[in-house]
């Protein structure tokens, strides 16, 4: 099964090379596609070096729309019978694809989540805790599963489940709205334990406990509209 990948991307420059490195030595990949999300610290002109290699597709947006606007970009143009999304920050590690794509390859299952909380991780602030938490608890009561990471940036889907989603969130109801339409059209997510190296805001974490507040919106708004 084509194998392909979405990377959005906003001010990287001190991880962007690594991250495509660690997705190239997996060896399952068949697509790469990396949005750049009109990144202004270097990243563009280091992607741009990367993209002559001839191994990735590199959008680039012309503003900054925020990361849902760059995942749609590469959902959009995936021609793969499976799509991981992949951030570019070294929190996730690409070794876990095996993992992650198992049981879409052995046909048990459509989706795939990788969950941060049944797995090995380094170790996160109380409140971030309590934060991913809370959004899974009210994910859980909202659509009636039993999900430990909602939140979590490894989310797999065949491909007719992701092309399926018409996904509308620019910012940060990205992993909310991908999670209630996957839930609405009945399929069932699988969780797998993945690795997790999170980093702090003085390393370069751009999501805040204000963004929680879009989240908590986004999962009660797609549970009763489409």
């Amino acid at each position: 099964m084509k194998l392909s990948v979405v990377m959005p991307v906003y001010d990287e420059r001190e991880t962007i090379r690594e991250i495509l490195s660690q997705v190239r030595a997996v060896g399952l990949v068949n697509e790469l596609i990396v949005v750049d999300d009109f990144s202004t610290d270097g990243t563009r002109e280091i992607l741009r070096e990367e993209e002559a290699k001839g191994d990735l597709i590199l959008v680039l947006h012309d503003h900054n729309r925020g990361k849902g606007a760059a995942v749609r970009s590469g959902l959009e143009r995936f021609t793969g019978d499976i799509v991981i999304i992949q951030d570019a920050d070294l929190e996730y590690d690409p070794r876990d694809y095996p993992t992650l794509i198992r049981p879409i390859v052995e046909k048990r299952v459509k989706v795939v989540y990788g969950s941060r909380f049944i797995g090995p991780r380094k170790d996160m602030l109380f409140m971030h805790w309590v934060g991913n938490q809370f959004l899974t608890l009210v994910t859980n009561i909202l659509f009636d599963t039993t999900l430990s990471d909602m939140e979590t940036c490894y989310k797999v889907l065949r491909a007719d489940v992701a092309h399926g989603l018409h996904i509308k969130s620019d910012r940060w109801g990205i992993d909310p709205e991908i999670t209630a339409k996957v839930l609405k059209r009945r399929n069932r997510i699988f969780e797998v334990p993945i690795s997790y190296y999170g980093r702090e805001f003085y390393e370069g974490k751009k999501i805040s406990w204000r963004d929680g507040f879009v989240v908590l919106w986004t999962l009660i708004k797609y549970r009763f509209v489409d």
